[in-house]
């Protein structure tokens, strides 16, 4: 494994700035903060509003949220399990916190790294999550990730996916890096990034036999997501291959490797999230600081639009 460089108490500082500096939302909150996540309402969208975990109607999205008083810089939930990776302090270290429906934490793992990705299984057994360790950007040289996998139901814990073996790779690249877990349905294979050198490979993991295999068919597949019914990938693609030119989404249907890019055109570097099988949402970062989720036709028809104004880290919910 890569010695990697430990992250300084000025980088925290500046980033427990970021969280604490969003703007509050002005009139689309409750007035109290909620205790656990509501049930029983309808289709409902989870994601972070002023850095805190919060529900939306999925109906009407734009409409009334509940707020609660859980902060966290990235969440993610499915089947009752919520995984929110918590802000790194001016004094202490970030972690993964696994929450229930009802807000209880039924576990937390110390972590050492910014937030950036986080993932949980259509079922809520597993949760992934990916930290930089060194860098801030995916589109910088020699940044550094943390990619993990927590099986919540056996407990068994893999800190890092450079811990697996990589299929056709007797040794580990030195500059290799993995990040943006998505899982199938069966809880035991993933699909994530893999870096080394100029490549940026789709790989597909499995949990059990603590292996992945880089698919090099599919290169420039960076933040898989896969769709709910497991026969698509939507993800973000370097334009031109080179990743300070920006992001394009796209997805790629598994069965035929057809690739579409969606009609978003603008930069986005976010793992994208699927609202259901034919929508695909996304954070885009304002002039102002601000992030909006926004959403688009998977097919590669319609135009983009606001899903949800001042949030991040969409999440469909029952």
């Amino acid at each position: 494994m890569k010695n990697r460089p430990l992250i300084t108490v000025i980088a925290a500082v500046l980033l427990g700035g970021v969280a604490i500096g969003y703007t509050a939302l002005s009139g689309a909150s409750s007035d109290e903060p909620a205790h656990s996540i509501p049930t029983g309402t309808g289709p409902r969208l989870m994601m972070l509003s002023d850095g805190k975990l919060s529900t939306v109607s999925r109906t009407d999205p734009a409409g009334s949220r509940e707020i609660t008083d859980q902060r966290c810089d990235r969440v993610y939930a499915a089947a009752g399990t919520i995984s929110c990776l918590r802000p790194v302090g001016a004094l202490k270290a970030g972690e993964l916190a696994i929450l229930d429906s009802q807000l209880k934490e039924l576990r937390t793992v110390p972590l050492t790294g910014f937030p950036n990705r986080t993932r949980v299984s259509a079922s809520g057994r597993m949760v992934a999550w990916t930290l930089f360790v060194d860098g801030h950007s995916y589109a910088a040289n020699g940044f550094s990730t943390g990619t993990g996998i927590l099986d919540t139901k056996t407990g068994t814990l893999v800190q890092s996916l450079e811990e697996f073996t990589v299929e056709g790779m007797p040794q580990l690249p030195a500059d290799a890096n993995f990040w943006g877990v998505t899982f199938t349905a069966d809880d035991n294979r993933f699909y994530a990034t893999m870096s080394t050198g100029p490549h940026r490979y789709l790989i597909e993991g499995d949990f059990a036999a603590r292996k992945v295999r880089p698919l090099t068919q599919h290169d420039n597949v960076e933040c898989p997501s896969l769709s709910p019914d497991g026969t698509r990938i939507a993800y973000k693609a370097a334009v031109n291959g080179d990743p300070q030119q920006g992001w394009r989404i796209s997805v790629l249907d598994l069965a035929t490797s057809k690739i579409t890019p969606l009609a978003e055109t603008r930069s986005v570097d976010d793992q994208p999230a699927w609202l259901d099988d034919r929508t695909v949402a996304y954070g885009i970062q304002r002039d102002d600081g601000l992030n909006d989720v926004w959403s688009v036709p998977a097919d590669g028809t319609g135009t983009p639009r606001v899903e949800i104004p001042e949030a991040s880290s969409p999440t469909p919910i029952s």
